[in-house]
């Protein structure tokens, strides 16, 4: 903890500029597994900011502190524009707080459908593609590009996990189960205790504890089938719990996979913009993890996608 602590002194912040940020942690605007996230306004760069304080449970032991250290060491370390951004931490006697950039719209979970459940307000296709190459941009940039000899493979890749700020830029968050490995090829995979969200998990980790790249290319597909259907990745249907990783890709091979896209995007998508986000969603679920395309061609396929959809707006004007 001390070595990992001393780095980051620079992001060190007194628990009562905090408490006093937060007016007394009165404003909750989310929970973790470890405790709640709450909003408030510090002085930084003598500049008040907006910022969203995850105060960690007092009781928090093991795996949750370990993950709190991650992240410090994660975040305080490697900036992009679709990361969060850490602003600061506080670590007094049981105190152990996070603080980051205010994701003021949230996150992407909040907009896709459960069940019934309408979402808070639909996206459209543009918004949705958009907010998908921001974060494949993101988890690229951990896979490839933290470093000449190693990677960050992320582990819990998930719409809850990519947050959106006022200008709907996407931004992944929750980095505590993050794993670092080497990037050479000899060395290209790490055996842990697999760990995950239900229904986002690469089933192949889940079964083998072997941990690749590959698995947040999984887990990312998993999200491009939420937003392209509009839902959240597990659903009941008729009492039965499915998962959109097992239901998606079927409707796919079948040619149904119209069937279950977000009906909100019927008269939006074009048919170009819609298979090309559909094959890499696809290809991302595939069991043979040498068949996951990386997540470099992923952005190339979205950039692609996004390309075909903004000439048919423009077809659509002229």
């Amino acid at each position: 903890m001390a070595i990992t602590i001393k780095e980051s002194q620079h992001l060190s912040i007194p628990f009562e500029d905090i408490e006093v940020a937060t007016n007394n942690f009165t404003t909750v605007i989310g929970k973790g597994g470890y405790g709640f996230v709450y909003k408030g306004k510090l002085l930084l760069s003598n500049k008040l900011t907006i910022v969203a304080v995850k105060r960690l449970s007092s009781n928090i032991s093991g795996q949750g502190f370990k993950e709190f250290l991650t992240e410090i060491k994660l975040l305080s370390r490697y900036k992009h524009p679709n990361l969060i951004s850490l602003l600061g931490f506080c670590e007094e006697g049981n105190e152990k707080i996070l603080i980051y950039e205010h994701a003021v719209r949230g996150s992407l979970d909040k907009y896709l459908r459960s069940d019934d459940k309408a979402p808070a307000s639909p996206l459209t296709w543009t918004q949705r593609i958009n907010i998908c190459i921001d974060a494949a941009q993101g988890l690229d940039y951990l896979h490839n590009h933290v470093g000449k000899f190693h990677k960050i493979i992320h582990r819990d890749i998930k719409s809850a996990n990519i947050l959106l700020d006022q200008s709907w830029k996407a931004m992944i968050s929750d980095l505590g189960l993050s794993k670092i490995g080497r990037s050479n090829d000899n060395d290209s995979y790490l055996i842990t205790n697999a760990c995950g969200t239900h229904g986002y998990c690469d089933p192949v980790y889940r079964d083998t504890g072997i941990l690749t790249k590959e698995s947040d290319v999984y887990s990312f597909g998993v999200v491009l089938f939420e937003v392209l259907c509009g839902r959240l990745c597990f659903m009941n249907v008729q009492n039965e719990r499915r998962f959109l990783d097992r239901l998606a890709p079927r409707y796919y091979e079948a040619g149904r996979l119209n069937e279950i896209v977000d009906i909100e995007l019927k008269d939006q998508i074009g048919s170009t913009s819609l298979n090309i986000i559909a094959d890499i969603a696809y290809q991302c679920l595939q069991n043979d993890r040498e068949k996951r395309p990386s997540m470099s061609v992923v952005v190339e396929k979205l950039e692609e996608a996004r390309k075909s959809q903004v000439s048919l707006i423009k077809e659509d004007f002229d």
